[in-house]
């Protein structure tokens, strides 16, 4: 009897390394520049002014920055899909490492179902009569279809969203320079005018620089999508810390650069830069800036961007929680069946549990897509964070283990710099944009029950799941003295062809 094409039993046992360099870079990058720089980094610059902008993606790029040598040093030394469920299991708690796994698995796939809602919000700016649910269904059989065939077909497709993001932003610092030096006569050369009107450089006080944390810090999510696609990388030893330590400052360039072009040519008073919705994108600081230019088409330019970011963003998402869900069934905390793979090394019913939950996007055909596009964002933004936080305390206890076991640092393939410093300072950055996410909510006359219900959902979530866990198994912590540091059982096929 032929043996089946459907993941088997009999299907080869595994993941396939077949990611290159400029997968991972384009991954890195494509999961950090999208609607938080396109749209929301104009609300950042109206409520803090530029210099105060400016101050705040410095501290939380730094903030991030650690994160991610974090990230590198323990992704180097065990590339595995499930990555940070499996780092903090190995390092920190047995019950952690279960409850990130999971909850990192609904995040992602809830942000797939964001992005679905938020593509129907996009499409509308153009074929407003269409119903919008037609358009996530589309979206969702063409993200299903990029992470079915291959791995790679997904990194090929993440190498092409990015770089129409990064075309995108390199095309915006070039005209925003132009028009700032003079190159480009626009009529509109305010020089640093915009930089002292009303009470620029720096507006408002702590709490204010505070809350525009949160909305910088959202922006660099999904920088740490790198950690699991190292686990389908060639040659992760070579290629995380590469992917790690060029792609991040370009990142951060990118953003650094775009506030300050945005900081010289729109006051920080201009109404139109509280707009930071999705369905926004007329008047995102980005479109204003290329009008100015003479582009009469940006906004339709930039329309086209930001779906393009929406997609990528939920083309990411897709494979991710894919891979955080075999992950965790080939560890034994999920049903065995989503462990199961093709003969291309596509974990299928992984892919398919993952699609399940997506489809909480057609819930816009019953209520407005803007209403669902919120809950669902509500739904997951706070676990991201959580998953900062555990990469910071999983990295500080298995560099700690590490050297009490007498190994040498110099035989990791990626040493991360300035521990312990880095990850407690970090950790400290991360707690307080993490608990700060809705402060105001505490902060007016009447509390606002619901909109913190909202907000920190996913903090209880994950620690019941958690205390659940230790309930069921007993203590789960990991002392220094049991950590295993031998090279983990990758359960990957080496790249066919040469990848």
């Amino acid at each position: 009897m032929a043996e089946p094409s459907g993941p088997t039993q009999g299907a080869p046992e595994g993941l396939r390394r077949v990611l290159k360099t400029r997968h991972l870079n384009m991954i890195a990058i494509g999961g950090a520049i999208g609607t938080g720089l396109f749209v929301a980094s104009g609300s950042a610059i109206a409520q803090a002014g530029p210099g105060g902008a400016l101050l705040t993606y410095l501290v939380i790029g730094l903030m991030v920055y650690f994160i991610m040598t974090s990230l590198g040093e323990l992704a180097a030394f065990m590339p595995v899909a499930g990555s940070f469920s499996t780092y903090a299991a190995r390092y920190v708690d047995r019950g952690f490492g279960f409850a990130l796994g999971w909850n990192f698995w609904f995040s992602w796939a809830i942000v797939v179902a964001v992005d679905l809602v938020a593509a129907q919000i996009v499409m509308a700016y153009w074929l407003p009569d269409i119903p919008g649910i037609l358009w996530s269904g589309l979206f969702l059989l063409l993200m299903i279809g990029l992470n079915a065939f291959s791995a790679r077909g997904f990194a090929e497709s993440e190498y092409w969203f990015a770089l129409i993001k990064v075309i995108a932003v390199i095309c915006f610092l070039v005209t925003g320079v132009a028009i700032i030096t003079g190159i480009l006569h626009t009529g509109h050369m305010p020089g640093f005018q915009n930089w002292t009107v009303g009470d620029a450089p720096i507006v408002g006080n702590l709490a204010t620089l505070v809350g525009v944390a949160m909305i910088v810090a959202y922006s660099f999510q999904g920088t740490e999508l790198v950690g699991v696609a190292a686990g389908e990388s060639e040659n992760p030893q070579r290629d995380v810390p590469r992917a790690i330590r060029q792609v991040f400052w370009r990142i951060l360039l990118f953003y650094v650069l775009s506030i300050v072009v945005i900081g010289f040519l729109i006051p920080y008073t201009d109404p139109q830069l509280l707009r930071s919705k999705v369905s926004d994108i007329a008047v995102s600081p980005f479109t204003l800036v290329f009008e100015h230019a003479g582009l009469l088409a940006a906004a339709s330019v930039m329309n086209a961007v930001i779906l393009t970011s929406v997609l990528s963003a939920g083309n990411s998402g897709m494979y991710a929680a894919t891979r955080m869900l075999y992950n965790m069934a080939t560890e034994g905390q999920a049903p065995r069946i989503f462990a199961r793979v093709t003969r291309a090394g596509v974990p299928l019913y992984a892919l398919l549990g993952t699609t399940a939950l997506a489809c909480l996007c057609l819930a816009s055909a019953i209520y407005s897509p803007a209403a669902v596009y919120i809950w669902l964002l509500n739904l997951a933004g706070m676990t991201e964070f959580i998953v900062w936080l555990s990469i910071v305390v999983s990295h500080y206890r298995f560099r700690r283990g590490y050297v009490r076991h007498g190994l040498d640092l110099a035989r990791l393939p990626y040493l991360a710099g300035a521990f312990p410093v880095a990850p407690i300072l970090a950790f400290v950055l991360c707690l307080v944009v993490t608990l700060g996410q809705n402060y105001q909510a505490f902060v007016q006359d009447r509390i606002d029950w619901i909109g913190a219900a909202a907000t920190y959902i996913g903090i209880p979530m994950f620690l019941l799941m958690w205390l659940g866990y230790r309930l069921i198994n007993g203590p789960t912590w990991v002392p220094y003295d049991a950590m295993r540091f031998e090279p983990t059982e990758i359960r990957h096929e080496p790249a066919r062809n040469g990848g």
